[in-house]
């Protein structure tokens, strides 16, 4: 009964869900450790997960009081395949949380799972609420994958699962799947989802007769891949997180701003592929893929055209490739002059600055009065060293000639 009356007249949230927002666990998780008595508020121990709790209340997780909640924040990792998003596998499979102990981040949670064997775009946070409410369908942010599978296919069998499919008696919703190209044995899709059901895409594509053999997610809502390298991650900054969510979205979350922020992430070198590799992965421009419209759950479920990623498989056919010449607009050096045409750059070894140098040959014919042809300033009809000869065939006098117009002047 005095249970009861303290959390009538104090509490504000669930115990669950409130060890949830500190991060240390998902909600399903929490209430897990409550029922498994590692539990404590005001030094007792609760056992059930209908408690609620004040800002007042002392909490302890195994003894360890809970610490201060810090700001929400969101981060944009690259996952490599092979790895299981779990905390503990009890395969021994090397998991995600393995490999960010070694990073300089401070306790996360992982925005739903991707397969072992699936690769790109994973979010990570560290508040439980913002998890939770980002990982429902009814949230509508649109999940995009680049998909190599075996097998033959054409747009209209993709178009029919714009209207869902039963596959082994599970209910699959709305896929949008756009065929990219034909390579070799294997086809190239794009596709769009709103929900992430456990092997899901694998699992659909496999009825209409295709053996999925590559897997890369490279857009969650608004948060895209891009150019991230495989294990790199990404601090996604407070304000464009909350501006992202919106006030709707924050306020159903729970996000905290005010809070002091976790340390910032140090990104460590080379987080970022560069040159045409990095563009691998592009999903296109995105408005073919995900307005929402097609997907027959109603606005919410489009993201808009700036989603896409471009890249080698972008809608629009293949990026003209990197121009192999030098252009203009991109040097920093001055245009050479004419009297500098015929010199030659010379580059040192030890650091110098390249100089330009006239070739011997062009040296002594220019000490001698001559020009590449040999000829002399008499015959050349001119003056200097760089005179050009008078032209022949009854043209007109040349510039540097006295002779008068002889024939016929063109």
């Amino acid at each position: 009964m005095g249970e009861t009356n303290h959390q009538m007249a104090a509490s504000t949230n669930r115990l669950a869900k409130v060890i949830a927002r500190h991060g240390l666990c998902s909600r399903r998780a929490a209430e897990q450790w409550i029922v498994a008595g590692r539990i404590k508020v005001n030094d007792k121990t609760i056992l059930t997960p209908a408690f609620n709790v004040s800002d007042a209340d002392m909490i302890e997780v195994d003894g360890t009081p809970l610490a201060e909640r810090r700001g929400t924040r969101l981060w944009l990792y690259h996952k490599p395949a092979g790895l299981v998003v779990t905390e503990n596998d009890p395969e021994g499979r090397p998991t995600v949380f393995d490999e960010l102990k070694k990073r300089s981040l401070p306790r996360v949670l992982s925005v739903g799972r991707l397969d072992i064997n699936t690769e790109g775009l994973l979010l990570l946070t560290n508040d439980g609420g913002l998890k939770r409410v980002l990982e429902l369908p009814a949230t509508g942010w649109l999940r995009r994958y680049r998909v190599r599978a075996h097998g033959s296919i054409d747009q209209k069998q993709l178009d029919k699962l714009k209207n869902g499919m039963v596959v082994d008696g599970v209910r699959y919703g709305p896929i949008e799947a756009k065929l990219e190209r034909v390579q070799g044995a294997n086809v190239w899709l794009l596709v769009a989802l709103s929900e992430g059901k456990n092997r899901e895409i694998k699992n659909v594509l496999n009825s209409l007769g295709l053996q999925v053999n590559r897997l890369i997610r490279v857009s969650f809502g608004p948060f895209q891949l891009g150019d991230i390298a495989v294990g790199g991650i990404d601090t996604v900054k407070a304000r464009v997180l909350q501006d992202q969510l919106g006030q709707k979205l924050a306020k159903k979350a729970g996000v905290d701003f005010e809070a002091p922020m976790p340390d910032a992430l140090v990104p460590a070198p080379n987080m970022r592929r560069s040159g045409p590799s990095a563009r691998k992965i592009g999903l296109g421009q995105g408005k073919d893929l995900g307005q929402g419209k097609d997907l027959g759950q109603g606005k919410n479920l489009g993201q808009g055209k700036d989603l896409g990623v471009k890249g080698e498989f972008a809608q629009k056919g293949k990026p003209k490739p990197p121009s192999r010449g030098f252009s203009r607009k991109q040097s920093n050096e001055r245009q050479a002059t004419p009297e500098e045409v015929d010199l030659r750059r010379v580059h040192f070894s030890d650091g110098r600055p390249p100089e330009m140098f006239e070739p011997k040959a062009k040296r002594d014919d220019h000490e001698k009065g001559r020009d590449a042809w040999g000829r002399d300033a008499k015959s050349r009809g001119g003056k200097g060293p760089f005179k050009s000869a008078p032209r022949t065939g009854g043209r007109g006098p040349q510039r540097g000639s006295r002779r008068p117009p002889t024939g016929r002047s063109r």
